[in-house]
């Protein structure tokens, strides 16, 4: 029942469904507005030419990552419900005969929920798109690989956001949080800049937030496909230096990312910041 009623408090509040996807929605126009045409012309000059795959190739990458982003603001929204509740409600609750456990486990519960809801919703969409303007009907094992990429995706984020959010006391500081957040997550996922294009500093930020591996995660499964075939013709190491560049996998020393190893790293945070909120809660208590 406090799954359901914290379902029922995010979807009737249409405010805080769209704000929870806000950055999506700047990303998708920034990307229409501007992104698109100047990383369509950087793909077209390693190239040396033009083809109808380099449209369709720029816009997995990008709406790759913002499909990584819907699954961080689709789950700080719905955690929005907690804080709330500290504010206005939380006596109640504790004066319930209802456990501490429980009721912090429906919040994790119900925001998980919301952001595989709204994030495999942003994934079709985005999927549809990129079919809409010529790219390839994703195949079983695409399909089943870029669900995976989702659940991770939503575990590592609730995982990060539910352990941040047991620090933020007020609506307010709550509401600057997100802001923070909605304003870097763009940066972080190296989809208003290529990666390559940043400070080697900021790069490494990137390659260690885990968040980052989502999108490389997505981008490997929607864009990698387009990408032979559009460097078919070119040398092994163009389309390697191309990958780094632009995100879709990490280079550590002499190690290359792939979709497994991200997967991993999704799966080790999501353990270590479920049991540090575990943690700091029996501290609390």
């Amino acid at each position: 029942m406090l799954i359901k009623r914290n379902l029922q408090l995010f979807f009737r509040d249409k405010a805080g469904v769209f704000f929870s996807l806000l950055a999506v929605f700047i990303i998708i126009g920034l990307y229409i507005l501007f992104l698109r045409s100047v990383m369509e012309s950087s793909l077209e000059s390693i190239l040396g030419f033009y083809s109808d795959k380099i449209g369709v190739t720029m816009s997995s990458l990008i709406l790759g990552g913002m499909v990584a982003v819907a699954s961080i603001t689709s789950c700080l929204g719905a955690m929005n419900i907690s804080i709330t509740d500290k504010e206005r409600v939380a006596k109640d609750f504790l004066t319930s005969p209802i456990s501490r456990n429980k009721i912090t486990f429906s919040y994790i519960i119900s925001s998980g929920i919301v952001g595989f809801i709204m994030t495999t919703i942003a994934l079709v969409l985005c999927t549809t798109y990129i079919v809409s303007i010529g790219g390839s009907i994703p195949s079983t094992t695409d399909l089943a690989l870029l669900m995976l990429t989702v659940v991770l995706s939503v575990l590592c984020a609730n995982a990060m956001v539910f352990f941040l959010t047991i620090f933020i006391k007020s609506q307010s500081a709550f509401s600057a949080f997100s802001t923070v957040i909605g304003t870097l997550i763009g940066f972080l996922m190296g989809i208003y800049i290529p990666m390559g294009q940043l400070p080697d500093a900021v790069q490494w930020i990137i390659k260690f937030f885990p968040m980052s591996h989502s999108a490389s995660m997505f981008r490997q499964v929607m864009a990698d496909g387009e990408l032979s075939e559009l460097f078919a013709y070119a040398p092994p190491e163009a389309l390697d230096s191309f990958r780094e560049f632009f995100g879709i996998v990490f280079i550590y020393g002499d190690f290359v990312s792939n979709f497994w190893f991200s997967a991993t790293v999704l799966m080790i945070t999501t353990v270590l910041f479920y049991g540090l909120s575990l943690g700091f809660m029996a501290k609390q208590r």
